[in-house]
């Protein structure tokens, strides 16, 4: 089953980065060398991903950390309570020790990986915080993630990138308290090689105008409420 599972992620990061299907037993030697390279990345990754278990033990049991192997990378995601108060974007104290336990591993398990920090927010909208909207409060929490990993973990800051969503990647309904609470998280991306952080930020970068497309339509939908 382990083996079937890292044959399943090889072939996503082989789609993912090559943009097409790759023929895993008769490939060209060039094929048979990428795929080859592609099973040391994931295998890197699970290594990581082993010593994360081991390490955030504790709030992986109290479901405020939950690690997941994608075709983006391996992502770290937290849950908001356990890094911010609500409507903030200073993180809290025992934040701190998380975060230091993240960046550990990422630097002796993956040191060359980059990585990218993701801010969501649920649909709640902004009212007594001081934010213009949840895209800025998603994004100040994605920056201050960041910049406490780079100023005091010792994270490589050209290999970072960070970026808010607000509300608009939810991954549970917004119509319960219960969902609400999972759609309030950050995410730590710790993303395959053979995906830079320049391809990275490209693709979150169109993902971030979608999400300003989508927050401008709302204001515009408000606005129009008001004069009405």
């Amino acid at each position: 089953m382990k083996r079937f599972a890292l044959a399943v992620l090889i072939g996503i990061f082989a789609i993912t980065v090559s943009g097409c299907a790759v023929n895993f037993y008769k490939g060209k030697p060039e094929q048979e060398l990428k795929i080859k390279r592609l099973t040391t990345q994931v295998e890197e990754l699970e290594q990581a991903k082993r010593m994360l278990e081991d390490r955030l033990a504790r709030e992986i049991a109290d479901k405020q950390v939950l690690l997941e192997q994608t075709s983006r990378g391996l992502v770290i995601t937290m849950a908001n309570d356990i890094l911010f108060d609500s409507g903030k974007a200073k993180l809290k104290s025992n934040a701190h020790d998380v975060l230091k336990k993240i960046a550990s591993v990422i630097r002796e398990a993956v040191p060359d990986r980059g990585v990218g920090v993701e801010g969501h927010t649920d649909s709640t909208p902004i009212k007594h915080s001081g934010w213009k909207s949840n895209w800025e409060l998603s994004a100040a929490r994605a920056t201050n993630v960041l910049h406490y990993m780079i100023d005091e973990c010792g994270m490589e800051p050209q290999k970072m990138s960070a970026i808010g969503y607000g509300e608009y990647h939810p991954v549970d309904t917004n119509d319960t308290k219960a969902g609400r609470a999972i759609n309030r998280r950050v995410e730590i991306i710790i993303l395959p090689k053979e995906v830079t952080k320049k391809s990275y930020d490209e693709m979150q970068g169109k993902l971030s105008d979608e999400a300003r497309i989508a927050e401008e339509s709302r204001q515009t939908t408000e606005s129009s409420s008001v004069v009405k």
